[in-house]
């Protein structure tokens, strides 16, 4: 028998991912802080509750996709929160970007309650997170992995087991530095062209035919084309988890030298009122910054 599921958080990406729980036929309930965003789910036969707590009572696996540490909090231990109804019999997932720091913490927390907690946050953005095609890398007890596999699977084409609690998150700081680290370069590279008279399109195509040719350099160069730049991953949201990874690499003693260049910019472009755009808008950054 499918469990229930409970899912708090419906913004860009958790609004897809539950509405494909739904589709694959689990029985859902939702929660969202701003109501409007769960007429959707609820027109497609989605549950929705009135608080965090009272999800969390009808649910056997909770889900939480939000914004970070602090949307986690206060959906656990705000008011109504989700933590006074925990128990041994419950399931914790959070798929959020957080640092590992918070996740084992977090983790340790919920033990006392007997719950246990699964971190898998996913590798993706809008489009796959609508075609289910997401990459959920998971952190924690593998057995319970396991068990949740078709779960996750309705969200994702790949399950990736981490390690423990915690390590899901860390595989998140991983690749969130990779894709800032690539979407920077690709931006600062086609600005630095253009200011040496080279033509967008001869560009794309010298990047696109050889090895330096990547899916999200051609995903994003639509993007770059038109100078417009809707979000499938808002910058802002690149932005906080550039300081995520920056607190882990000092815990471990890292060196970041090019995530300490990427917090910078990618604030910059938050301060310039960018925030909300794609992370390809870091192209806005580098003409700004170039003045011309």
């Amino acid at each position: 028998m499918k469990q229930k599921i409970g899912f708090m958080g419906l913004g860009i990406m958790g609004g897809a991912m539950a509405a494909n729980i739904l589709k694959a036929g689990y029985q859902l309930m939702v929660y969202n802080r701003t109501p409007g965003k769960t007429e959707t789910l609820a027109q497609m036969g989605a549950g929705v509750a009135s608080s965090p707590r009272n999800l969390a009572q009808a649910a056997d696996v909770i889900i939480a996709m939000v914004t970070g540490p602090e949307a986690i909090y206060e959906l656990l231990w705000g008011d109504e929160g989700a933590a006074e109804v925990l128990g041994p019999n419950k399931v914790f997932i959070n798929m959020s970007s957080v640092p590992p720091r918070f996740t084992r913490e977090l983790g340790e927390q919920l033990a006392l309650k007997g719950t246990i907690l699964l971190d898998a946050p996913v590798s993706g953005t809008k489009k796959p997170a609508e075609e289910g095609s997401l990459v959920i890398l998971a952190g924690g007890k593998q057995d319970k992995i396991k068990e949740l596999e078709p779960l996750f699977l309705t969200m994702g084409k790949k399950v990736i087991f981490c390690g423990r609690v915690g390590q899901g998150s860390m595989m998140k700081m991983f690749i969130n530095l990779l894709l800032g680290v690539m979407m920077e370069g690709f931006a600062e590279a086609l600005n630095f062209g253009r200011l040496g008279g080279l033509d967008l399109e001869a560009m794309l195509d010298t990047v696109f035919s050889g090895a330096m040719n990547a899916p999200m350099f051609q995903v994003k160069a639509g993007n770059m084309r038109d100078k417009n730049y809707p979000a499938a991953f808002p910058l802002k949201h690149l932005s906080k988890d550039a300081k995520f990874v920056l607190d882990t690499a000092y815990e471990l003693g890292a060196p970041v030298p090019a995530g300490q260049m990427l917090l910078h910019l990618y604030r910059l472009g938050v301060a310039q009122g960018w925030g909300d755009e794609d992370i390809s808008a870091i192209a806005r950054v580098m003409e700004y910054l170039s003045g011309k």
